[in-house]
């Protein structure tokens, strides 16, 4: 899939950022990386909020992928693994964002700059198995946006928008990608006004 020029206004394969006015609870504070964005609507995965009740490990036992007597043996990476509440839509499906040097056959979406999107159960066997991504986050739900819903929630002054990077999208620092992310387009937390509005 060809990446489209920006000049179409376009979203995909950068970062929302949640303005501190952001009056959904399930957003608030929220990094998400934008996997889809078109005249259709657009989809996204939040990076920044863990679901604490399950761990990587539990849920490969719980989808028969490896019994319980497998769960020690696992890679170093998938052992690593945490838990991403990824959105409101489709909680109880599991997204894997990850890194391009693992790729599915009309199961993998290619996002932007080596980052893509898999949500079948055989990226999960093959993270298990050792042979999935370098790099790789698990989300249950996505962020999902209706045709022109995510555009009007921007000009409302909901969401910045920036470029990701790995760092932001993989790493464990979960307590700063926000800031992180506001830092990356220039931004410091306190400058930010609670309130909504135009200048």
């Amino acid at each position: 899939m060809a990446r489209r020029s920006s000049s179409e206004g376009f979203l995909d394969g950068q970062l929302l950022i949640a303005m501190p006015s952001m009056a959904d609870p399930r957003f608030a504070r929220s990094v998400v990386y934008l996997c889809a964005h078109s005249n259709d609507g657009a989809m996204g995965i939040i990076l920044n909020k863990l679901v604490p009740e399950i761990e990587f490990k539990d849920l490969l036992v719980q989808l028969e992928i490896v019994s319980p007597a497998d769960e020690e043996g696992l890679p170093a990476n998938a052992r690593s693994i945490r838990v991403h509440r990824g959105g409101p839509v489709e909680t109880g499906r599991g997204f894997v964002l990850h890194s391009a040097d693992f790729f599915l056959e009309n199961a993998t979406l290619p996002i932007a700059d080596g980052i893509c999107l898999t949500a079948t159960l055989e990226i999960l066997r093959a993270i298990a198995d050792g042979r999935g991504p370098g790099r790789a986050l698990l989300a249950l739900g996505y962020a999902g946006w209706a045709p022109g819903q995510l555009e009007q929630e921007i000009q409302a002054n909901g969401w910045l928008h920036g470029p990701a990077d790995r760092a932001i999208l993989f790493d464990d620092e979960l307590d700063t990608k926000y800031e992180r992310a506001l830092a990356k387009i220039g931004v410091a937390p306190a400058m930010l006004s609670a309130e909504a509005g135009h200048a």
